[in-house]
């Protein structure tokens, strides 16, 4: 197995939202709503930007208060990693974008 994809999946790491023009809960949420989100794993060599197509049915965002910036979201989806199918879950602090991820092995 590739070696980053094994690290990562080793726990939790450090994890932020890259969000361009402006790094918002807005702009998070209008991510959210378009289904794709880049989630950031800063811990790695220069960073790990990932492109994240998300699972609606186990994404969890009813902790969110998008409007004031509080709570949290559970965000969860796959993709594939340096031809590994894996699966990212991260926590996401709405008041700072960032927090806790890791990914799964996905089954092929």
């Amino acid at each position: 197995m590739n070696e980053l994809v094994q690290r990562l999946s080793e726990g939790n790491h450090p994890v932020e939202v890259s969000l361009r023009p402006e790094k918002t809960a807005a702009a998070l949420k209008e991510s959210i709503d378009r289904g794709y989100v880049h989630i950031k794993f800063t811990n790695t060599k220069g960073g790990t930007d990932l492109g994240v197509r998300l699972d609606p049915e186990t994404s969890n965002l009813k902790d969110a208060d998008f409007e004031h910036q509080t709570g949290k979201v559970y965000l969860v989806g796959n993709l594939t990693l340096n031809y590994v199918k894996v699966r990212c879950i991260a926590d996401i602090d709405l008041a700072n974008l960032e927090g806790q991820g890791h990914l799964e092995l996905v089954e092929q």
